[in-house]
């Protein structure tokens, strides 16, 4: 397997990872969803992408909430598990950010550090730039991402977790400007090797690539409170855009 190129495209639609991450916390993000849309005042006749939806925790929520979203997903297996939850205010696809799509909506919500996965810059430009192009003239988007500065100050080099009947083995560094995850783990007596890599990208960075895809940055938040963003201890990089 080629880790530098297709390591998201692999480990993304193994049961493996949705095994690992399985624990995630939906009453937080949940919360988050809520804070979001009251901030933005989204009226609920909006239709929002949620990009990068995986098994769409996030679009089956903002469709309990009335609005109509498009969950779009490189991952197959992700998107076939949630189009059983699909109905005519809720719709899945399967789609590359990276490409353009052929749709306009009010808002797209991008969450849980599910950008920056790319060797090229600008490849990340180009999801930005595919994110300007949908979204209507007053149109939104969200941005949810991890703040590097605390999660590389913080970073935990190795540790093992358990879930199910399986042991993941974990290494973290950072190298060439990417964080990156080693997983190892044993399934039946098979060996398997996994990779997360994703890039270290601060906020002057990202202000960087907005300003090449004419994307301006409202607002910038650092956790799911919404509470006011501190680049040394805040756990999240929120940043609210606009055309």
């Amino acid at each position: 397997m080629d880790n530098t190129k297709t390591w998201f495209s692999e480990w993304f639609n193994t049961t493996y990872y949705h095994i690992l991450y399985k624990n995630r916390n939906n009453e937080e993000a949940q919360r988050f969803i809520k804070n979001l849309v009251s901030f933005l005042k989204l009226p609920k006749e909006n239709t929002i992408l949620d990009l990068a939806c995986g098994k769409g925790r996030h679009s089956i929520f903002l469709n309990s909430l009335g609005y109509n979203v498009i969950g779009a997903d490189l991952s197959k297996n992700s998107i076939d598990y949630a189009n059983k939850f699909g109905n005519s205010k809720l719709k899945f696809i399967v789609q590359d950010m990276r490409k353009p799509f052929n749709i306009k909506v009010n808002a797209v919500f991008n969450m849980f550090t599910s950008f920056g996965y790319f060797d090229d810059d600008n490849d990340d430009i180009q999801v930005l730039k595919n994110i300007e192009t949908m979204i209507e003239t007053d149109g939104v988007a969200v941005v949810d991402y991890m703040n590097v500065n605390k999660v590389i100050k913080n970073l935990v080099k190795s540790e093992t977790i358990a879930r199910d009947h399986l042991n993941f083995n974990i290494k973290r560094h950072l190298t060439n400007g990417f964080i990156t995850k080693d997983i190892d783990l044993t399934d039946k007596g098979e060996e398997f090797h996994f990779q997360e890599r994703v890039k270290a990208i601060d906020l002057d960075k990202f202000t960087s690539y907005c300003e090449h895809a004419n994307l301006k940055i409202n607002h910038i938040f650092g956790d799911y409170n919404l509470s006011e963003f501190n680049s040394d201890t805040s756990d999240r990089l929120i940043l609210i855009l606009s055309k």
